[in-house]
């Protein structure tokens, strides 16, 4: 047990979970996992490779082949679904798995409290709702009955990273459970804690052994493994770019199993000069600093006309100043924003503030490390750059942190094409009252997701993925189960061959 900061006393699981139990690592090396709003240890968890993976396949694949689980109707696999939603709604499973994720995530209680904990009933709740709909189609061909069945595609190595690791847990589980696959997890080696202490909520469900296996460990052991499984049909990776390449290529070089990649983002935010500049202000706030700028599709670029640029700033700066006081301790409720994950994540962001100055591009509020001496841990004051220009390295490059570039211009399709100027293409937005306007951003933008007068409004029923090298496929809604079923055609002759 670990006595957290808010008094909760947390049961925290340390090793693998597979086929239903807790395992020790086949070569007892350990690691170890970091609270980022202190810097201290939390304690060690196992260091899974290789052969952690192969014996968590060995147990996705006999329980897809040969135990209850693949012999489930869509109806039975939903009833199990719902049991574990229910599970996730039990007030002291909310309160434990908050404290785990805020401990070693960094991320504001109230914001995991809010957020991220309540997204798990829903999300499991939705896909449930599929396991009995997932149906194929018939065709009209004379003297035959053609039909099409969607087939679970297997095995599915699901590779989590660490800025939403219970929420990315279930997004991956969620439609794979619902399609009748069967799971091998690594979540990020940053945060493990809360997907081990998840997988015991799958046995209490009663979910068969094998089903949902984790495997904590590093990306080039456990993650490499998984990628270049030759048992494992498919892979589904939320991280970053490069890693995203990395993993791609070994699927390719191995057996050739999907992929589905959710990756990074520079998402831009539009404000033409008929926005309320205050809602405007207030929506790029939220949109660059929620979660300390730990977002995939983080607001991060902001193009704001001419005539209100101005304004703009200020009414950011006096934000991002108010921001700054609310810094500190997850667990204290006044908090607003918690720690950057790791030492390593906050020098680079600090790299990149540095690389700001240098350019050219004028610093109006932030950039600084603070809190070190009184709080320990890692935090980056909420930072703003002003006279940013297209092309500059923090307009380009994805800091994932607290750093906002705040762009001008003077014609709409200018600030259009600038903002499609990115490798990325997973978010967008744009801020206006002229609706017409409206949607010629939104129709012009190449992203995957553009939100009008509003930002991160993501629910279950919307698909979310990304342009570009922002990824492959899309997480949530129907689409998301296509990422999990094959497509088997079956034609019947109706003539008498014989």
């Amino acid at each position: 047990e670990f006595d957290a900061p808010n008094g909760v006393k947390c049961r925290l699981a340390t090793d693998p979970w597979i086929n239903n139990e807790y395992v020790p690592p086949v070569s007892g090396e350990r690691f170890e996992t970091i609270n980022p709003a202190t810097g201290t240890v939390i304690t060690t968890v196992a260091s899974g490779g290789k052969a952690d993976v192969d014996a968590a396949v060995k147990a996705a694949r006999a329980a897809f082949e040969e135990g209850p689980w693949g012999k489930m109707s869509g109806v039975e696999r939903a009833q199990l679904i719902f049991k574990l939603a229910d599970l996730c709604d039990e007030e002291e499973t909310k309160k434990e798995l908050t404290t785990i994720e805020v401990l070693d995530n960094g991320k504001p209680f109230t914001m995991a409290a809010a957020v991220d904990v309540p997204v798990l009933s829903t999300h499991l709740r939705y896909f449930a709702g599929w396991a009995d709909k997932i149906t194929g189609e018939t065709f009209d061909v004379k003297d035959q009955l053609l039909y099409t069945r969607k087939e679970a595609v297997g095995v599915v190595g699901a590779i989590i990273p660490w800025n939403f690791p219970l929420v990315m847990l279930v997004w991956k589980l969620g439609a794979s459970l619902a399609a009748g696959c069967t799971l091998v997890v690594k979540p990020a080696e940053q945060t493990p804690l809360s997907a081990l202490w998840f997988a015991q909520l799958v046995k209490k469900a009663g979910f068969p052994p094998g089903v949902v296996n984790v495997v904590p460990g590093f990306g080039p052991t456990a993650g490499a493994a998984i990628s270049e499984h030759m048992d494992i049909d498919k892979v589904a990776f939320t991280g970053s770019v490069n890693v995203g390449r990395m993993v791609m290529c070994a699927a390719a070089k191995s057996n050739l199993k999907r992929v589905t990649l959710e990756l990074g983002g520079k998402s831009p935010i539009v404000v033409l000069q008929d926005a309320d500049i205050d809602f405007a202000a207030n929506l790029s706030h939220q949109a660059i600093f929620f979660n300390a700028g730990q977002v995939c599709f983080a607001g991060s670029r902001v193009f704001v006309h001419a005539s209100v640029y101005d304004e703009f700033l200020d009414k950011a700066k006096t934000l991002a100043d108010e921001r700054k006081s609310k810094l500190g301790d997850p667990f204290d409720p006044a908090t607003l924003q918690g720690a950057q994950i790791s030492k390593r994540q906050t020098e680079q962001i600090m790299r990149y503030i540095v690389v700001g100055k240098k350019e050219g591009c004028r610093l109006v509020s932030g950039g600084n490390q603070i809190l070190q001496e009184t709080q320990g841990g890692y935090f980056v004051e909420p930072t703003i750059f002003a006279d940013v220009q297209s092309g500059q390295t923090i307009e380009k490059d994805e800091i994932f942190g607290p750093v906002l570039s705040v762009i001008k211009f003077n014609d709409l399709d200018d600030a259009i094409l600038k903002s499609n100027c990115t490798t990325y293409g997973l978010a967008a937005a744009v801020v206006t009252k002229d609706i017409t306007k409206a949607f010629k951003v939104a129709h012009a933008i190449k992203a995957g997701t553009v939100w009008v007068n509003q930002y991160a409004a993501i629910t279950c029923g919307q698909p979310f993925g990304g342009y570009k090298q922002s990824g492959i496929g899309r997480e949530n809604a129907k689409s998301a189960l296509d990422n999990f079923l094959e497509t088997k055609s079956v034609a019947v002759n109706l003539n008498d061959p014989m």
